[in-house]
């Protein structure tokens, strides 16, 4: 499987009319809407995202990180929490219901075959990403390799229970991970400020320098981290990445209005060869290295 090598994704961006296989509704306003869209499912790689019209009623289009794709159903999964008009009326569909979809977009994680060690953190919205990564890794075989820390303020909308996977450097409080991912085989676990068991009470970006603290320089140079979230999130596991000098990469969340390079409307300053650019997040992106957008 070579899905992790990514050339810029202009000119290769389908727009289908897709339909809508299944919605389930979750704690905290989170919804996984399952869509059949070959096309674009053919074409979707970790970190990549689609632009899709909510509601005929509504022309602005929303960007929502794909969760996973199915090349052989031709299905994409979006995993999502509702805010404001468009997602409200996205999470009115039902199966059967048709949506036009835009994608897939941007540039996605690009793995480094001489770190074998994955370090992924995803926080609320960050979420899809690492388990389409994750997923993917198990696929490759590289399930025993990974780590996935997950952190959210609203329940996990995915079955949780005790790790059997131990993992080092975890607070006590720290037992539960995510069934479908650890069934896979690989060790997951997750942070809240809110009060759920088994969850560690603070950051998820706090339990990945809790793991990376007890390696050895040796070791910490065969790992790489990936990471998804919230703005503050993202500043804070470019710090851990530095503290522990390994590489990373940051998926980012911006708004956009056209997903395609046109509009220059989620610009983000990214820093390359010691100057300041400005770059879109829908095609020069969402992926960046770390250092770049947050450079300490």
């Amino acid at each position: 499987m070579n899905g992790f090598t990514h050339a810029p994704q202009r000119g290769t961006i389908e727009l289908e009319d897709a339909r809508v296989v299944g919605q389930t509704h979750h704690s905290g306003n989170q919804y996984i809407l399952t869509v059949a869209a070959p096309a674009v499912a053919r074409r979707a790689t970790p970190g990549s995202f689609a632009h899709v019209r909510c509601d005929a009623d509504i022309p602005m289009r929303r960007p929502l990180s794909i969760m996973r794709a199915n090349p052989a159903s031709g299905e994409l999964q979006f995993l999502y929490k509702i805010v404001g008009q468009g997602l409200n009326a996205l999470s009115r569909l039902r199966p059967g219901d048709s949506l036009s979809v835009l994608g897939p977009i941007g540039n996605g994680f690009s793995l480094n075959p001489d770190k074998p060690h994955k370090l992924l953190v995803g926080g609320g919205v960050g979420i899809p990403p690492m388990v389409f990564l994750g997923e993917q890794l198990a696929a490759a075989g590289q399930a025993a390799n990974t780590l996935i820390l997950m952190g959210s303020e609203v329940p996990f909308p995915f079955p949780t229970s005790r790790s059997a996977r131990p993992v080092r450097g975890m607070p006590d409080t720290a037992t539960h991970g995510i069934d479908e991912l650890e069934q896979l085989g690989i060790a997951t676990r997750l942070a809240s400020l809110a009060d759920y068991a088994g969850v560690y009470r603070g950051y998820v970006t706090e339990l990945a320098a809790g793991w990376l603290s007890g390696m050895t320089p040796a070791e910490l140079a065969a790992v790489e981290m990936f990471g998804c979230g919230p703005e503050p999130m993202l500043a804070a596991a470019a710090k851990v990445a530095a503290a522990f000098g390994i590489d990373c990469q940051l998926s980012l969340e911006e708004y956009m209005a056209c997903a395609v390079g046109g509009c220059a409307g989620c610009t983000v300053p990214v820093r390359v060869d010691g100057t300041i650019a400005m770059k879109r997040v829908c095609v020069d992106g969402p992926v960046f290295a770390a250092h770049t957008v947050y450079p300490g």
